[in-house]
């Protein structure tokens, strides 16, 4: 008969057992704003890949579900995916006043530093060395999303029905270029009635 794992075998062999990301402490404010802070500051070309390693691998305020559900709904509803998700983010754990703390630390650097890339790039745009730079970022940007994309199919839930609709969404905004609002408001129903009937 195997014995479970206890605290005392656990130290024994010298294993530690990492803590589930549902089971993290809530951020306070500060944390929320701090946090998103530090995500604004570093989210050049993208911040959603740097938005899952941040919520779901270091801070753990939302689990590998969790967060998959909350994009989901972030890209659902009109505005910007990441803007939507500090405020979601910040709203789950300390209602508006933390909705506000996660939308103005998002927000604060980089729309500094927009203004700032402005001014240059009205100026230097022209410069072959600069050209290759924006180019070089966008294919760093587009590695991370796809990096995060491999992240949230392998959390489907249902097996081959949900990754089926995944594939058909992705055919029809990438391939067919159908319009994004209508391809959601056909796609996000059938998903969820799927999910729920593969659930019961």
């Amino acid at each position: 008969m195997r014995m479970k794992d206890t605290p005392e075998s656990t130290e024994a062999t010298g294993e530690s057992a990492l803590p589930e990301p549902a089971h993290a402490p809530p951020p306070t404010t500060q944390q929320l704003f701090l946090g998103f802070l530090g995500l604004g500051m570093m989210a050049f070309g993208g911040a959603l890949p740097l938005a899952h390693r941040m919520l779901v691998e270091q801070k753990r305020w939302l689990s590998e579900d969790e967060f998959t559900e909350m994009l989901g709904l972030c890209q659902f509803l009109p505005g910007g995916n990441m803007i939507n998700m500090s405020v979601a983010v910040g709203m789950r754990f300390r209602g508006v006043r933390g909705g506000i703390a996660g939308l103005l630390g998002l927000i604060a650097v980089p729309s500094m530093t927009v203004v700032l890339l402005g001014v240059l790039y009205q100026r230097y745009q022209n410069d072959p060395q600069v050209e290759h730079m924006f180019a070089g970022l966008a294919a760093a940007a587009a590695g991370l999303l796809v990096a995060m994309a491999i992240k949230i199919v392998r959390q489907l839930r249902g097996g081959l029905p949900t990754i089926a609709v995944a594939l058909v969404s992705f055919a029809a905004i990438a391939l067919l270029r159908l319009p994004l609002l209508w391809t959601m408001l056909v796609m996000t129903p059938l998903s969820i009635l799927l999910v729920s009937r593969l659930r019961k």
